[in-house]
């Protein structure tokens, strides 16, 4: 190879670029001191991030995920990763009391911040975490700095808000998953079943360990407040393959094959993607699915959040052969039971029912009816997916909204639930207030910014 003077120079430019770029990466300090935790927890490593709110409104409780591949240092283990807000007040020594109710993980004094609660989770399984999940507060058009410390680290107990599990119930496989404000189950397999809570607390290991039917738990454990049938119930997806009967919405658990063996009908395989403390994840894979028309396979991904009355739904296909190219996919939720309002705008759909009787009469156990006096559901889906609304008057009734099919054949949305016994969102206008707020939220979410990894400076 001839010599070649220009090269040289580009590369020499380069390699002092890449230099200067590693001197700022690791000596630029923010203001903030560094943080500390009891009298052996000093980590030196550390990366800035910041966080916008773009919205007008305030965020509670707003769900932020840091992915790894966006750190600038990457190979870190698990436990070594802690979340601090250095505005917030920094905890004091616990006392004697509270450590020997609590044991040696409470955390001790710190200094220069607070920590948060903090998830770190593996989304695929290979043993190599992808992202790190916490919570926070932002006031309207706030920026607020934080974060990521790396060190080797021991205490720190967080008490699980959310659960994810895959039981036998009722002699079937089903998934469930729930915040501490309301539970979501898969009876059938893509018909979303709802319970409601009349307090904060987890409540579906009870359901299905002890195989109690949800319409008749322990008062204190809530109750199953969702008639889903042939319905959307509180969530569900479809496809719309015949643009001339809108009418007709082609569902897997609805297949030609019904019910004619697992060889032949849609098929389903559930798991926990991640479970706590802060967000639980299931993943249905559906395989198999012959509409009659056209046939398809994919996964999807039902999440619940602490804090929240809603779950996510994320829709990938993995085998997506349509009749035609006008397919369009659909997502909705069933007119409530006793509807008597429904709100339907702008990817928005809720309805809401009084006096819904949502235990039905036991005449064998003598049982009297459950009468709700309120309950709502609603769905939201994202702007971006440019949603049509679409009333659906067959399967028992139906909200839904029909979606232009994506490039990448993915597409998600929210279900929300409310009733009147729960201790939030329990009546028509501040279930409404939240659903819409939610709306906002989801559609224009708080803006990450990952700025320097620093070194802390030698003391010597």
């Amino acid at each position: 190879m001839l010599f070649n003077p220009s090269m040289m120079v580009r590369h020499q430019v380069i390699f002092i670029v890449a230099i200067m770029g590693t001197w700022i990466q690791v000596h630029a300090q923010s203001s903030y001191g560094w943080y500390t935790e009891g009298d052996d927890y000093q980590p030196a490593q550390r990366v800035r991030f910041t966080i916008t709110n773009p919205l007008d409104i305030p965020l509670e409780n707003s769900p932020i995920v840091i992915r790894r591949q966006e750190l600038p240092i990457q190979n870190i283990p698990e436990r070594w990763i802690n979340i601090v807000d250095p505005n917030l007040e920094s905890s004091k020594e616990p006392t004697h009391e509270e450590l020997m109710k609590d044991g040696g993980y409470v955390r001790r004094k710190e200094t220069n911040g607070h920590y948060l609660d903090v998830q770190v989770d593996d989304l695929d399984k290979d043993g190599v975490w992808d992202e790190i999940f916490f919570m926070t507060e932002l006031a309207p058009k706030e920026t607020r700095e934080f974060y990521v410390y790396i060190g080797a680290y021991e205490r720190g107990m967080t008490k699980h808000l959310v659960h994810a599990a895959i039981g036998n119930y009722g002699r079937h496989t089903v998934p469930l998953w729930e915040s501490e404000y309301m539970g979501w189950k898969l009876w059938y397999p893509h018909g979303v079943d709802l319970h409601g809570k009349r307090e904060p607390m987890l409540t579906a290991y009870y359901e299905y360990a002890n195989n109690k039917s949800g319409y008749y738990m322990p008062w204190e454990l809530g109750t199953d407040i969702m008639t889903v049938a042939s319905t959307f119930g509180s969530g569900s997806m479809g496809l719309f393959e015949d643009m001339e009967d809108m009418e007709t919405v082609s569902r897997p658990n609805y297949s030609p094959a019904k019910d004619k063996g697992p060889i032949i009908d849609t098929r389903y395989a559930f798991d926990v993607v991640f479970n706590g403390p802060l967000r639980s994840q299931i993943k249905v894979t559906t395989t198999n699915w012959n509409s009659g028309q056209g046939f398809y396979e994919m996964e999807q991904f039902y999440t619940a959040v602490a804090h929240k009355s809603w779950s996510t739904v994320e829709i990938k296909y993995t085998e997506f052969l349509p009749p035609s190219n006008d397919v369009m996919f659909g997502a909705g939720i069933r007119q409530i039971m006793e509807e008597y309002r429904s709100i339907n705008k702008k990817g928005i759909a809720i309805s809401m029912g009084k006096n819904i009787e949502a235990r039905i009469p036991d005449e064998d156990l003598g049982e009297e009816v459950l009468v709700v006096p309120w309950q709502g559901i609603g769905l939201v889906v994202k702007d971006e997916y440019l949603p049509k609304y679409v009333p659906v008057e067959k399967y028992g009734g139906n909200h839904l909204f029909a979606l232009p099919v994506t490039q990448d054949l993915s597409y998600e949305f929210r279900i929300f639930g409310g009733w009147s016994f729960g201790t939030v969102n329990n009546d028509e206008k501040s279930f409404v207030g939240y659903v819409e707020a939610e709306a906002k939220k989801y559609n224009t979410p708080p803006v990450i910014k990952i700025h320097e990894y620093e070194k802390k400076p030698s003391s010597k």
